[in-house]
């Protein structure tokens, strides 16, 4: 990272902290992707946030000059950051009221950097990149195409990173004017974002998704390596974009915000005392990170039966005919997604065939369905009595307890046998050790083999009553 940069100070400030910031390498292509898909949540919100942005270049900001006159309209205040060039402060959009142009330094490390901050009372978000010199290219050197041109950074929508990132961008503005940093922190300052909600961050989301998906069905590229290499950077992002919206939704649960991780170490635990195969397990992964995206599941617990109405959306990927959840249907748009989609559908389903969305039965029901339902109950009962003074034995015992109450109508009795074992294991002194969601986390879906089986939509299990 470029020393006096504002990644290298966000960086430093976070190194030795308790949660160090995860970064990620970006194509141009794909960042695009992902500010247009934030931009286009501003003109849809009804919000009025505070944007601070810089673009390298001039000429990459008169690219987008159009589209931020209509930013304009939304924002109460823009700061534009960029390498003056040619017409750069002539375009119509800087002479607006509430835009101030920035013409930094061609020498200034933050003119290699890619920002987009976005505050507002009902949300945050930001991408912050930074991007990679020609030493960092190694033998491969310079790329041919523009849009294989590497960045290095993270895109979040977490209020306190994005509220400390701006900070350090105002005080890199008010070295080239002091009275519009002032403007910007008075504004910065009146402005108290809450976490998004999961409406809102499922928007984001959709939008994030579906600009990536359009970009990579428009990009051209030279080879069929390179075209790889940005499809395998997409599909990153994609899986990446619902893991951001899993941790906001977690981060905002506040009498239960370790749900997912918990789930996860249970649910592969699960999967190991089934000998199921590891392309199950690695499935039974990311679909416990991101299964309290689904509508359907409310913080007290997985819903009754009849408590919802049965959504219409017909679903292809599923064995049966059988509609999809809202919170999976972005998902099902994504061809390696698509088993994830159908697990996170059925998590919601009953033994005994009287559950959502679709009325499965038994072993109709995927395999990593069931499991997820019943670690995921087990989990929220554990966590409603830590605040009680029962001891953790004592705890285990009495949510495995209630589970098993609901076994043979509500869960799979031979699953609740297995959990049982894995509960002695807990009151022996197991530790599952927790997981934190990454974006590596979910490259295993570009296995051949896991495409192949996503596409037909088929989950087969190793276990069976």
């Amino acid at each position: 990272m470029l020393e006096g940069s504002i990644l290298q100070k966000l960086e430093t400030a976070h190194r030795y902290s308790k949660r160090p910031i995860q970064f990620g390498v970006y194509y141009k292509h794909t960042l695009v992707s992902l500010c247009h898909a934030l931009e286009d949540h501003i003109l849809k919100n009804d919000g009025t946030p505070l944007v601070i942005t810089a673009f390298q270049q001039g000429k990459w900001y008169l690219q987008e000059a159009e589209r931020y006159a209509d930013i304009a309209k939304k924002a109460t205040q823009v700061a534009i950051m960029a390498a003056p060039d040619t017409s750069f402060a002539e375009h119509y959009t800087s002479q607006l009221p509430n835009v101030n142009l920035v013409a930094i330094e061609p020498a200034d490390p933050v003119a290699q950097e890619w920002h987009l901050i976005i505050l507002s009372h009902k949300y945050t978000a930001m991408v912050i990149c930074q991007e990679l010199s020609e030493a960092d290219y190694g033998s491969s050197g310079l790329p041919a195409s523009d849009v294989e041109r590497k960045f290095y950074g993270l895109w979040t929508f977490e209020p306190e990173l994005v509220q400390e990132t701006a900070e350090l961008a105002i005080s890199h503005i008010e070295s080239y004017n002091p009275e519009l940093a002032k403007e910007l922190k008075a504004h910065k300052d009146t402005i108290q974002p809450r976490l998004a909600t999961p409406e809102d961050l499922s928007a984001v989301v959709s939008l994030v998704v579906d600009y990536l998906q359009t970009g990579q069905v428009n990009i051209s590229v030279p080879t069929a390596t390179r075209h790889q290499a940005l499809d395998r950077n997409l599909v990153s992002n994609e899986i990446q974009a619902f893991l951001r919206m899993a941790q906001m939704i977690d981060a905002a649960d506040i009498t239960n915000p370790m749900a997912a991780a918990e789930v996860v170490a249970l649910a592969e635990t699960m999967g190991q005392l089934l000998d199921l195969p590891a392309w199950q397990t690695k499935r039974l992964r990311l679909a416990g990170l991101l299964q309290r995206i689904d509508p359907l599941q409310r913080a007290e617990s997985v819903l009754s039966p009849g408590s919802s109405t049965r959504y219409q959306e017909d679903a292809p990927c599923c064995p049966l005919t059988c509609p999809l959840v809202p919170g999976a249907q972005v998902l099902r748009t994504m061809p390696r997604l698509r088993a994830i989609a159908q697990i996170l559908t059925h998590q919601s389903e009953w033994w005994d065939g009287t559950g959502e969305p679709a009325g499965l039965a038994g072993d109709e029901i995927p395999l990593e369905s069931r499991i997820l339902a019943l670690v995921a109950e087990f989990q929220w009962r554990v966590n409603q009595k830590k605040t009680s003074h029962l001891s953790p034995e004592e705890i285990f015992t009495q949510a495995l307890e209630e589970c098993k109450q609901l076994q043979s109508y509500r869960f799979d009795p031979k699953l609740v046998d297995t959990l049982t074992l894995l509960v002695m294991g807990l009151q022996q002194g197991l530790d599952l050790p927790l997981m934190t969601p990454k974006v590596s986390t979910g490259m295993w879906l570009l296995n051949s083999r896991l495409d192949s089986e996503s596409k037909s939509g088929e989950i087969k299990s190793s276990y069976r009553q």
